[in-house]
């Protein structure tokens, strides 16, 4: 991790730091997992404006953002911040590189491994979908309180993992994956309000959950959602139940977190021990 101090113009652009500010403390500060696939939450004085890598962040009024490292950055994140004062800092952040395993998987319904034709047009528009769900910047700060496991199960997939499925390289396996019957409860991890919730052809019975500044998750294979879009939900509330719908072997349900799209691995948030197998 490296640090700049600076004085900020209005632009956020930077400038020789005097010589008397190089010993003076920065002012804000950034924590987290800090590798990569993990969600970045900062905190600096009400009132300050920040920027990733010359993008502008939401900052809540108290002064609290967040952003993602991707599952494969290796490139460091420079955070530049302008206090109301009119100051700033800037500090840099390289995420702490993983091994991701390799997976591969067997009995898939072959029709979802290698989609017919018929069916590409709607696998695009559901993409869609999602993409355009994933975009919103609410502002809101549901999730600085952290989140739960949402269902209980065994952990039958990890995170970053590249798939192989019925024999055919995949896109890596960007989520969570927790092995259970049919029916087994499904609860909201944080407050949070419904983005989306559809019978996708991949997906199966999908919702996904804005918990504000682009941090969203998303529960795959439901047997039943209970939620629509525009509800608002609590931190353990029923929403829908584990199934085995979409491309899936057998019951699970798949959890996945992003900050707008870049993709993260919830179970580096978590603020609880995930939940003992059914």
């Amino acid at each position: 991790m490296r640090r700049r101090r600076f004085v900020i113009g209005a632009s956020l652009s930077l400038t020789a730091p005097p010589a008397w500010a190089q010993d003076k403390p920065v002012r804000f500060s950034v924590t987290g997992a800090m590798e990569q696939g993990s969600l970045a939450l900062g905190s600096a004085p009400p009132g300050s404006q920040v920027a990733l890598d010359g993008r502008p962040l939401h900052v809540l009024p108290d002064g609290r953002f967040a952003f993602g490292f991707a599952p494969d950055q290796t490139a460091a994140a420079l955070v530049t911040v302008r206090y109301p004062d009119g100051a700033g800092d800037s500090r840099s952040f390289t995420p702490t590189v993983r091994q991701y395993e390799i997976q591969r998987v067997n009995g898939l319904p072959q029709n979802t491994v290698t989609p017919p034709p018929e069916v590409k047009a709607r696998i695009a528009r559901e993409a869609e979908e999602i993409f355009l769900a994933r975009v919103r910047d609410t502002g809101g700060s549901d999730f600085l309180s952290g989140f739960d496991w949402p269902a209980p199960g065994i952990e039958s997939g990890v995170f970053g993992s590249q798939r192989i499925d019925n024999g055919v390289p995949v896109s890596p396996h960007y989520g969570v994956d927790m092995a259970a019957p049919v029916g087994t409860p499904i609860h909201a991890p944080a407050d949070g309000t419904v983005s989306l919730s559809a019978d996708h052809y991949l997906n199966g019975g999908f919702t996904l959950l804005d918990h504000g500044q682009g941090v969203s998750t998303s529960y795959l294979h439901q047997s039943k959602r209970l939620v629509k879009a525009g509800d608002a939900v609590r931190r353990g509330q029923l929403i829908g139940h584990i199934g085995q719908t979409g491309r899936a072997t057998g019951p699970h349900l798949h959890w996945a977190m992003n900050w707008f799209q870049v993709k993260l691995d919830p179970s580096r948030s978590t603020r609880k021990p995930k939940p003992d197998p059914l």
